[in-house]
């Protein structure tokens, strides 16, 4: 099925997928009388290649994501260095669904692709499953480890025949995602799958 995707502040950009791959990149208008029959998403903000995250192993093997029913004794927040390799060593099948609830978060903060060499077969499998790319580490990291980290590295743009990859923020131009960062996000495609939708 034929989805155009268009956002509020980049309707010169919309992104017209059918099933996992792009079949064109252009303004809404253009697309439209090309697709008329396409279903539209309309999104707030612009929209964007995604993001890539080049730290993997550290956000995903090296970080515990508490589950929302471990709220009362760890907390919501990602949980890092010792506490979180005392966490680990205590039950090391708790690595895997860390990693799940880390990657909704990437998801959450428009990652599309992600780097750094991942040493956990466990976690390479759910970076695997949930459909991110995986690039090369950039030989100057942004920053500290984050899931927004600072400067943003952003994909190529989406292109025809190529996987259906984009990320949508709630700004209004790419200086304020820059000033607001990555929780902007309010919609994440993977081939073409709506992975993350804010509510």
């Amino acid at each position: 099925m034929l989805t155009l995707h268009v956002a509020e502040h980049s309707p010169e950009a919309a992104v017209l997928i059918d099933g996992a791959s792009v079949v064109a990149v252009g303004p809404f208008e253009e697309l439209t009388a090309a697709a008329p029959r396409a279903r539209v998403r309309r999104w707030p903000g612009i929209l964007l290649p995604g993001l890539l995250n080049p730290y993997a192993p550290e956000l995903l093997e090296a970080t515990y994501h508490p589950d929302p029913r471990e709220a009362d004794a760890l907390g919501t927040e990602p949980i890092t260095g010792e506490r979180a390799r005392e966490i680990f060593r205590a039950d090391p099948a708790r690595l895997g669904a860390s990693a799940r609830r880390g990657v909704q978060r990437m998801l959450a903060h428009g990652t599309v692709a992600v780097a750094g060499e991942l040493r956990s077969r466990a976690v390479a499998d759910v970076v695997r499953r949930a459909g991110l790319a995986v690039g090369r580490r950039p030989d100057r990291l942004p920053g500290p480890p984050a899931l927004s980290p600072r400067p943003l590295i952003l994909l190529p743009p989406p292109a025809p025949q190529a996987p259906a990859r984009f990320a949508v923020f709630d700004v209004a131009t790419r200086a304020e995602l820059v000033e607001r960062g990555a929780g902007t996000c309010v919609a994440t495609v993977i081939e073409g799958r709506l992975v993350f939708r804010a509510r």
